[in-house]
């Protein structure tokens, strides 16, 4: 994905983008948990304080490897086609129990249970973070809807609806990066960013509000909205 310098008021960026406090780090949006190695070059990075760049690690840990064990049908390490996976279940015995536990077979049919609670977590700390990389312009407030859905279950039309960026009814801040891609681009539409293929993509925009979308692994389709 192409890296661009951020023109929009730094002022905005003063903060940690997930809670608002001091900042005394920088966070990778995505994590690397959600990429391979190597990784691709000029990856987003966001102010955060020490707190909230170490409180979501297990969460992301533990959705990456939900992922990848749906998409195997399997908890079995040998099964794990991701070595960074691989990795953090050798390292992490409790998650590779739970995640055995969680793992149904319905009639032929195998699906794990879910933390909701975890996975709804990692997805809005995701979606603040390319708010304020994209738009420059941090979400404190809790989100008016937050949707997390597998892609295959979609309907054509649904997919279609979150594959299709929104035309837009009001431009980004001016100096944006947002801004910034709509000039060398369509000027009427959002865009999707291609951090890794096959891994991960996302798209923030505005209009009535802001709204980020995600996909992990061509598998989970997400999209948090502040309206």
């Amino acid at each position: 994905m192409e890296q661009l310098p951020n023109y929009g008021d730094q002022r905005q960026l003063a903060r940690c983008v997930y809670c608002g406090s001091n900042t005394e780090s920088r966070d990778h949006v995505p994590s690397k948990v959600f990429l391979d190695e190597p990784y691709p070059p000029n990856l987003p990075v966001v102010p955060a304080c020490q707190q909230c760049n170490n409180a979501f690690a297990l969460d992301e840990e533990y959705l990456a490897c939900l992922i990848e064990c749906t998409l195997v049908g399997s908890a079995r390490i040998a099964d794990i086609r991701r070595e960074k996976v691989k990795r953090i279940l050798k390292r992490q015995a409790a998650l590779l129990v739970m995640l055995d536990r969680a793992r149904q077979d319905v009639r032929g049919a195998i699906f794990f249970g879910i933390e909701t609670d975890r996975v709804r977590n990692v997805v809005l700390k995701l979606a603040r973070g390319h708010a304020a990389f994209e738009l420059n312009e941090p979400q404190y407030d809790t989100p008016s809807s937050v949707t997390i859905t597998p892609l295959p279950s979609l309907s054509d039309e649904d997919r279609t609806r979150f594959e299709t960026p929104p035309r837009l009814s009001v431009w980004p801040e001016v100096g944006s990066r947002a801004m910034q891609r709509v000039i060398v681009g369509d000027p009427g539409a959002a865009h999707w960013l291609i951090v890794q293929s096959g891994r991960y993509g996302y798209m923030a925009t505005v209009g009535e509000g802001v709204i980020v979308r995600v996909v992990l692994s061509e598998y989970l389709m997400c999209e948090v909205a502040w309206m």
